[in-house]
């Protein structure tokens, strides 16, 4: 399936969930937002959130500092 991943356009396997995507881009579920499709994804549900071909993603990082 196609998605667009910020902005770009990525192949990526059938039957991938949010988890799954942070995983294979080695990004922490600990301080990250996602959203598919202008919707903010809650955290406890990016196990079970399938994506779907033509899905746009945005993964935003907090950063801390003073």
């Amino acid at each position: 399936m196609q998605i667009v991943l910020n902005g770009e356009k990525t192949e990526q396997k059938d039957g991938l969930s949010i988890a799954g995507l942070l995983t294979q881009l080695g990004i922490g579920v600990e301080r990250v937002a996602v959203e598919v499709n202008l919707d903010i994804v809650p955290k406890a549900r990016y196990d079970s959130h399938l994506l779907s071909d033509g899905d746009r993603i945005e993964i935003v990082h907090f950063v801390g500092g003073g």
